[in-house]
């Protein structure tokens, strides 16, 4: 089959196979209501009803200002804030919570279980994740002791959904998988600890090296593992366009299609690619816009990652209350894309990939740097002024290009400024690399720091 032949075999509703089945539910437990009501999907191996929207506990609400909180992550995490957003959450139909022994610097964990445990254990579903990164942690012991400890902190007895953790990263990808999992035993205790009730679902997520995720899923094929589910990123960008933005990356349209083979349900993870599909460039914003002057750009990336029926939920992580209200609303209930909006999201990713922007997430996986550097906000800042049209050149001779010139140049360096401390900007780098390997996205992160370094340093020295 031809590759574009493909891409429309595997359109929203193409993946019926999987057995996610859409149901909605009237939910009304008091309180504001969202409009509609929360939409589910059923996991075809336990049953469970699953909200499509699922809230992802990596980015949680801290005591500090915003920008402290962006700058190393290091802040205190707001627990009655944490409180209130999980009870609203779980008031307005969504019982999917995912997080992770790495997230939040180890504290997430500990405050969803505060969170969830004030809940009746029947009302939610508890997904983490195996995050044994660190070679310290690769041993059969080690991984042991992180799973039982991830018990203790979520206050459960059992996990619902637990994944073999960013399978695919590293500089090796498939030796690294290998010795996080497998030749240690640490795979087949997880089978053990399933048969026992205490994981009721077993999964993986994936970054990196697809040989690795083909490998995982050949496993599944003869019958040496069964893949309860898999957590994959997918939105209209990645859908085609992830292996333009980095040879590292692999497009959702092939990801979403081998599990759609094999009957597995998807998680989504970055439907909005940490932010970068709410802050399009204005003439995609304006295209949107155009289309339904009531929808958000965010909507828009919701309703996209919901709409394959072989979708089980699609994570967020929800910082601020206003978030969390909106994607409740998107989801209450979902209103599926027709097959010409979905197109018309697609032809959007592409004219994004023209943009050139750094692919971050801000997911701080690179963080902290032992230089001080603070790696997202310089990609963050200099993304935004990409999409804006905001990276100016040194000009031509002409009186209005200076003019435009001056200004952009301004905008520019005192923006960069006020989102990154002096002390903590790209031109401090040395090149040590020890951030690279961690991120999921695979940027060549000493590269991109450099060659911020190099542009801000010539607007510096050309002010005219």
């Amino acid at each position: 089959m031809e590759r574009r032949d493909f891409l429309k075999a595997l359109g929203a509703g193409a993946a019926a196979t999987v057995g996610a089945t859409l149901v909605s539910c009237d939910n009304d437990k008091g309180g504001e209501k969202p409009a509609g009501s929360m939409t589910y999907r059923v996991n075809p191996s336990t049953g469970d009803r699953v909200s499509i929207l699922g809230y992802g506990m990596m980015r949680l609400p801290t005591v500090s200002s915003q920008a402290s909180a962006r700058e190393d992550g290091d802040a205190e995490i707001d627990q009655e804030m944490v409180n209130r957003q999980v009870d609203y959450a779980i008031e307005h139909g969504v019982n999917y919570f995912d997080t992770s022994p790495a997230y939040c610097r180890g504290r997430s964990e500990h405050c969803t279980g505060i969170a969830l445990s004030r809940h009746p254990r029947d009302k939610y579903y508890i997904a983490t994740k195996l995050s044994n990164f660190n070679p310290e942690t690769w041993t059969r012991k080690a991984g042991i002791e992180m799973f039982e400890n991830s018990l203790k902190e979520l206050q459960v007895e059992y996990v619902d959904y637990l994944l073999l953790h960013g399978i695919g990263m590293g500089k090796d990808g498939m030796a690294e998988f290998e010795a996080r999992y497998l030749n240690n035993g640490l795979l087949e205790y997880l089978k053990q600890q399933r048969a026992a009730g205490r994981i009721r679902n077993l999964g993986f997520s994936y970054h990196g090296d697809i040989a690795v995720f083909d490998r995982a899923l050949a496993m599944h094929d003869v019958g040496e593992v069964h893949w309860e589910f898999v957590q994959i990123e997918l939105n209209y960008l990645d859908w085609e366009y992830a292996d333009e933005i980095s040879d590292r990356n692999t497009d959702a349209v092939y990801l979403y299609g081998e599990l759609v083979k094999r009957g597995i349900p998807a998680v989504i993870m970055e439907p909005l690619l940490g932010g970068r599909l709410t802050h399009l460039p204005d003439p995609l914003t304006r295209r949107l816009l155009a289309r339904d002057p009531e929808a958000s750009v965010a909507s828009w990336a919701f309703r996209y990652a919901g709409s394959f029926d072989g979708v089980l939920t699609v994570l967020s992580g929800m910082t601020y209350m206003e978030h969390l209200v909106e994607n409740v609303k998107t989801y209450s209930p979902l209103v599926v894309l027709t097959e010409e909006e979905k197109q018309m999201l697609e032809k959007i990713g592409g004219d994004l990939v023209s943009y050139r922007t750094i692919p971050c997430n801000d997911c701080k996986y690179c963080m902290p740097c032992p230089y001080g550097i603070n790696i997202p906000a310089i990609f963050i800042h200099y993304n935004k002024c990409r999409s804006e049209d905001n990276t100016p050149e040194v000009p031509a001779d002409s009186v209005a290009d200076r003019r435009v010139y001056r200004e952009q140049r301004r905008a520019f360096l005192v923006g960069h400024d006020r989102a990154v401390p002096r002390l903590r900007q790209a031109d401090h780098c040395i090149g040590c690399g020890q951030c690279a390997p961690h991120c999921p996205q695979r940027i060549d992160i000493p590269r991109e720091l450099q060659r911020i370094s190099e542009y801000v340093e010539e607007l510096r020295r050309h002010p005219n």
